[in-house]
């Protein structure tokens, strides 16, 4: 596994976003989980984050990481005219960006969309089984399991289910 791998994934301007917080976030001892931008007139631009320490993740945090991306963010200035930041955890039902996700929520409900099909199929639910540099793998209802492309995933998420929420409550371990 390679420094890339646990990098989520991004295209156009959202990459350019990533690219350009990426080294204050990691600096400031956070890892991104993914970067969004939506909206026309006034676009806003959503930067999930975790702590790279694994402690919980506050409203402090999000304050901190929205000052200082904010500033590198005017400076890059990815956007014309006016944008709108938001900040914010992954939360519990978390999306999985990264092959670190996948493997440390190994055994949790996910659902899946691909950009294009596989198998006939654009979605896909089940346990999430891993992932490594190329694909994420998925133990679906019916008892097969499946390795899907992770540059073919538009969108992959936790299902809050009351395991993942006993999961989550629980402290984190130091791998």
């Amino acid at each position: 596994m390679n420094d890339t791998d646990d990098l989520p994934r991004h295209e156009g301007l959202e990459a350019r976003i990533a690219e350009s917080i990426l080294p204050t976030l990691t600096h400031m001892g956070y890892e991104l989980v993914r970067v969004q931008v939506s909206g026309k007139e006034r676009p806003t631009v959503q930067v999930m984050a975790d702590r790279a320490d694994g402690a919980a993740f506050t409203v402090e945090d999000c304050e901190a990481i929205s000052h200082a991306i904010g500033a590198v963010l005017d400076v890059a200035d990815p956007i014309r005219g006016e944008w709108n930041l938001e900040v914010s955890s992954a939360g519990i039902d978390r999306p999985l960006t990264r092959a670190k996700d996948w493997n440390r929520f190994a055994g949790h409900v996910a659902t899946v969309e691909l950009a294009i099909p596989q198998d006939g199929r654009k979605r896909f639910r089940g346990v999430a089984l891993g992932a490594d540099a190329e694909h994420a793998r998925l133990r679906l209802d019916d008892g097969s399991e499946i390795a899907l492309r992770r540059d073919n995933i538009r969108r992959a998420k936790l299902v809050l289910t009351d395991e993942l929420i006993a999961a989550t409550a629980a402290p984190p371990t130091k791998n």
